[in-house]
């Protein structure tokens, strides 16, 4: 196995998300997912704690782009246009591997209760991220939470349509989630 090739990370999750597809997530050992990625068992170890680990692959990384493009908005930016800076930060990092990768995952994770587990979770760390990143620009308590949640909700439904749309509209994450924020922003102006 070549263990020396550069990728190993990101092949394993690729590999898992196409076994998870394909077999089910319960059905998926690490040793196929690291057979299929090129690697060995233990490589897959020094990058994973075990196979629910690969959903959330890239988090801390999505976390951490999410609160620094909080933290460097504007200081007049209100929490919405805050939250926006940060959807702006993480979405332009991501690219066509990861366009890719959407709908299989999307499918893996609706075929496993587990999985839904763990992608809510991630959810979770992403609003958690997120609110810290507000609360630091001094935005109330209620208002930082409600912003980050919307800014997940932005997220994933941007991701959604980036994903699953027409490869050739020429846009990128960034201008889908931007868009849904909007869509979002208008929905709870309509709340009453």
């Amino acid at each position: 196995m070549a263990r020396w090739q550069p990728g190993a990370k990101q092949r394993l999750v690729v590999a898992a998300v196409d076994l998870f597809a394909e077999q089910g997530y319960d059905a998926t050992t690490v040793a196929q997912i690291a057979e299929r990625a090129g690697v060995t068992k233990s490589t897959f170890f020094r990058h994973f704690s075990d196979k629910r680990e690969l959903l959330v692959a890239g988090q801390e990384t999505l976390s951490r782009l999410l609160a620094e493009g909080i933290t460097e908005a504007p200081a007049s930016a209100s929490p919405l246009e805050a939250v926006a800076a940060g959807l702006d930060r993480a979405s332009s990092s991501m690219g066509p591997a990861n366009r890719e990768l959407g709908p299989r995952l999307k499918a893996a994770v609706a075929a496993s209760t587990e999985l839904q587990e763990r992608d809510a979770l991630k959810s979770v760390g992403l609003a958690a991220a997120m609110t810290a990143a507000l609360l630091a620009r001094g935005v109330p308590d209620p208002t930082a939470h409600l912003a980050a949640e919307l800014g997940v909700l932005a997220f994933k439904r941007g991701f959604a349509q980036w994903s699953d749309g027409d490869r050739d509209d020429g846009k990128g994450l960034a201008q889908h989630a931007l868009a849904a924020l909007d869509d979002l922003r208008a929905a709870t102006a309509s709340l009453g």
